[in-house]
């Protein structure tokens, strides 16, 4: 019943091409990861201000990344733009797509962390001669930043994770992609996947690791 013969050497043959897949995606993820957290800063801005159509563009942008599949999102850029002539590489479009899912989800995280700021750290930063900008620059976000540290590593590894998501759009350079590509050639399912999933285990595991760390010396008074 069970004739599956495993063949993990062959498998283990293509561990430096998925090493080298491994590094394309924690590249995807990172720098979805930065711009995430840069456009969820302004949308949060926009969400605060009391112009109507600045806090309708950033309440239509989050409730869009938050309420759709991030797979649909990269579909969209990838083949929906294609659709009106608009080209795009399947390297830009997952991390458009993981960007654009990113700023969602983290703008809400940065307007949760904004109410734990007591609203007296802006007054005083005013009364201070601080214009507003410089208030938040200065004084608001470097405490922000403080309380918002753990939700932004989970949404970093949450980011590594959708970046397996490159593979329905063509990207064969990501860890995901070369696994397919090594899977399409051998019919070797279980052990390519296999170590990629470790892989994953790991990649995810030292990002945590690492960022723990980096809380503890950054928080640690």
């Amino acid at each position: 019943m069970f004739d599956y013969s495993f063949h993990w050497r062959a498998a283990f043959k293509a561990l430096p091409d998925m090493l080298a897949g491994c590094w394309v995606t924690v590249q995807v993820a990172v720098l979805s990861l930065v711009l995430g957290v840069i456009i969820a800063l302004v949308l949060m801005v926009m969400q605060e201000s009391k112009s109507k159509p600045l806090k309708t563009i950033a309440s239509t942008w989050v409730s869009l990344a938050r309420n759709t599949p991030a797979l649909f999102q990269i579909y969209i850029l990838y083949f929906g733009l294609g659709s009106f002539g608009i080209t795009v590489s399947s390297w830009f479009a997952l991390l458009a797509g993981i960007t654009f899912n990113n700023a969602g989800y983290l703008t809400e995280t940065f307007r949760g962390g904004l109410r734990a700021v007591p609203d007296t750290q802006f007054r005083a930063a005013r009364s201070l001669g601080m214009g507003a900008f410089q208030a938040y620059v200065y004084v608001i976000v470097p405490q922000l930043l403080r309380v918002v540290f753990y939700p932004i590593t989970n949404q970093m590894v949450w980011a590594l994770l959708m970046t397996s998501l490159g593979v329905v759009v063509g990207l064969n350079t990501d860890l995901t992609g070369v696994t397919q590509d090594y899977n399409v050639r051998t019919y070797r399912t279980f052990e390519f996947f296999a170590i990629a999933a470790v892989l994953y285990y790991f990649m995810t595991k030292f990002i945590l690791g690492l960022t723990r760390l980096a809380g503890w010396r950054l928080f640690r008074y």
